[in-house]
């Protein structure tokens, strides 16, 4: 808490202690750290955090990095297609993505779980080809761990 003192004039004791007034200003240090410390902290997890669909992706030994913005279709382990989070009629699936994207519709993620039955996944390729829309399949880097020893 802060205390401010009377200008310094020479008087009685009494007097002078008796114009100090504590200041009715919040002490906002501690709120800002409080503040930042969260901001810390919720820039860190975002980008760990995951969003939408549970699909486990099929473990690979060599993954390519990439880091562009594209559509990406879901494919559930029942077969359910899903474009950006929304079902998605495997039919319309290639004008969805280019009245939803535009340009960015050239190229398209497909996110299918490993245990898929290959038939909904062979249409919505087949879909995409037929489109001049190009493919990329979302998987995993297979951990030394999970590699089997020879």
């Amino acid at each position: 808490m802060a205390f401010s003192v009377d200008n310094g004039s020479a008087g009685s004791g009494r007097r002078r202690f008796g114009n100090i007034r504590p200041l009715s200003e919040m002490n906002v240090i501690p709120l800002v750290d409080v503040v930042l410390v969260l901001l810390i902290i919720f820039m860190l997890t975002a980008q760990v955090m995951e969003f939408g669909l549970e699909v486990d992706v099929p473990k690979v030994k060599e993954v390519r990095e990439s880091a562009e913005e594209l559509p990406v279709i879901t494919i559930t382990r029942s077969g359910e297609v899903y474009l950006a989070d929304k079902p998605a009629n495997v039919n319309s699936l290639a004008d969805d993505i280019r009245t939803r994207y535009g340009p960015k519709g050239n190229a398209v993620y497909i996110r299918a779980d490993k245990d898929t039955v290959w038939n909904p996944m062979a249409q919505v390729i087949s879909a995409l080809g037929q489109a001049k829309i190009e493919v990329r399949l979302v998987t995993k880097p297979e951990d030394e761990a999970d590699r089997p020893r020879r």
